[in-house]
């Protein structure tokens, strides 16, 4: 795509249930769902990575079990949910597939983006999906999500996941065209906004809280999703998805708002793990894990010279020079146990040290940022 979108270069786009499901028959929008491939795959061969958070599978689900209408009891749903989702993967699989792209399947509980092991997990698999040029398909794992344990609606999902893949851009697919100054259906006055700079008090009051039947969320939810995916550095569009090809009529300039960012992904994660994050240890390392972090690249084990701390993978540490300065900060990828094990040696002998296949990084290079200069 060369308009709108051509500058972006990861992309999430949350569909919604009501956009893929058509009504209370849990039959699947097959011509829709085809035109919003053919907008993936133009993406796709523009060289931007594109990932889908993807409803529909309890609205599938329902259909095909005849569950009543209103709302589901928590069992029902999860029921509902493992049914529709293997239907849902298939018509992905097969729409991406006959344009040559290879979906993967993510399913995902909200402790896979608020817990930082479970995060670092959920991240490389998704990284990997994206390095090996498939398009990952994520949807919530409604099958054993509870209440307490859930996002509540795919738009905080789609924004946790832009958040956490350092997208540069959210599109949030909805049955209106972007925000109005009021909801259009009640008031004729409201006024559409092609762009907000931020999220303020006087714009979430502008936010109604209606969704449909099959759908968790409204226009607050999306606000809400926005406030987490600015805050990361990601930009948010909201657009139109009652179109065929709706990426598409958003890259030629169709009606949309756009929410712009605090700052761009990189610059709002690395300020997270430098300042928002308490370390638990430390990792010192020589001069040429220092010269090598320096020049942009991860922290290997080989590098490595001690260890301090009670840390678990997925904590902040420090990582200090050989005079004991504070140089990096990152993300560590091994329990403190673990690390001390492998300290010192090759990447390659830590299948045989721990007895099972690890990351080659101690720190990998996106999960860590310089602090000091030592």
């Amino acid at each position: 795509m060369g308009g709108a979108l051509a500058p972006y270069r990861r992309v999430v786009v949350k569909i919604g249930s009501a956009l893929l499901v058509e009504g209370r028959s849990g039959v699947l929008k097959r011509a829709w769902m085809e035109s919003i491939a053919d907008d993936v795959a133009r993406l796709a061969a523009g060289g931007a990575d594109v990932l889908l958070v993807s409803s529909g599978a309890i609205a599938m689900g329902r259909g095909v079990l005849g569950l009543p209408k209103g709302k589901l009891k928590l069992e029902e749903s999860q029921a509902a949910a493992a049914v529709g989702q293997i239907a849902l993967a298939r018509a992905w699989s097969e729409v991406l597939a006959a344009r040559g792209l290879t979906a993967g399947q993510v399913l995902l509980t909200l402790g896979d983006t608020e817990e930082r092991r479970r995060y670092l997990n959920a991240r490389a698999t998704i990284g990997t999906l994206l390095k090996m040029k498939a398009v990952p398909v994520i949807n919530e794992n409604d099958t054993v999500a509870t209440t307490e344990i859930r996002y509540g609606d795919n738009d905080r999902l789609g924004a946790r996941v832009a958040a956490m893949m350092g997208a540069d851009l959210l599109v949030l697919l909805s049955d209106i065209d972007g925000l109005y100054t009021a909801p259009p259906a009640l008031d004729p006055e409201a006024r559409h906004l092609p762009v907000v700079d931020r999220i303020t008090p006087e714009i979430e009051a502008m936010a109604g809280a209606a969704g449909s039947e099959l759908s968790r969320g409204g226009m607050k939810t999306k606000i809400e999703a926005g406030k987490i995916a600015t805050v990361a550095g990601t930009r948010m569009i909201i657009a139109s998805g009652k179109i065929d090809g709706p990426l598409s009529a958003v890259d030629g300039g169709g009606p949309h708002t756009l929410f712009l960012a605090e700052a761009n992904p990189v610059t709002a994660r690395k300020a997270w793990i430098a300042g928002h994050l308490e370390p638990r240890g430390t990792v010192a390392v020589d001069d040429g894990a220092v010269r090598a972090l320096r020049s942009g690249k991860s922290l290997l084990p080989a590098g490595v010279t001690r260890i301090t701390g009670r840390f678990e993978r997925g904590d902040a540490v420090r990582v200090l020079d050989a005079a004991g300065l504070e140089i990096a900060r990152g993300l560590v990828a091994y329990d403190a146990a673990d690390a001390e094990r492998i300290r010192g040696r090759n990447s390659s002998a830590i299948e045989e040290i721990l007895g099972v296949p690890g990351r080659s990084e101690m720190i990998h290079r996106d999960d860590l940022v310089l602090t000091g200069e030592g």
